[in-house]
């Protein structure tokens, strides 16, 4: 398998989750918007729209290989400040039994780890590019090769 094909899917799998996430935040971003809120950001669902859009723009971007580097470090950014911010803390929920919030906690955590390790394909597709089959190299923005 050539070079060029491992890293187009790779994209498309780094881009999936993005654009599927994104678009139903734009349909009803009320789910986003409380867990927004309840990390105490003020304007929920304001935040929660943009989030979709920049997801949904982001993933489109790194699915075809557009403005690759740039989008590839903003998403990186992005799941860092997620991880951190929305999934490093314990969970607990009241009324809820103390093994339900372990499990919570423990699976937040494994949300935390997916998020940073996202985050470092996103900063080795910045450093390496998208590849030859691209918008980006077809404009000529990068090397024909990974």
């Amino acid at each position: 398998m050539s070079q060029n094909l491992v890293v187009l899917v790779g994209r498309i799998l780094l881009s999936a989750m993005f654009i599927l996430a994104g678009y139903p935040k734009l349909l009803d971003p009320s789910g986003t918007a409380g867990m927004i809120a309840g990390a105490g950001l003020p304007a929920a669902t304001a935040l929660a729209y943009i989030a979709g859009l920049f997801e949904l723009v982001a993933g489109l971007f790194i699915l075809v290989g557009f403005q690759t580097k740039i989008t590839s470090l903003l998403l990186a950014a992005f799941c860092v400040f997620t991880a951190l911010f929305f999934h490093s803390g314990p969970i607990n929920v009241p009324d809820f039994p103390e093994g339900a919030n372990g499990l919570l906690t423990m699976f937040n955590g494994l949300m935390m780890m997916k998020n940073l390790t996202i985050a470092g394909g996103f900063l080795v597709l910045a450093a390496f590019g998208p590849g030859a089959i691209s918008i980006d190299a077809r404009r000529g923005a990068v090397a024909a090769t990974a």
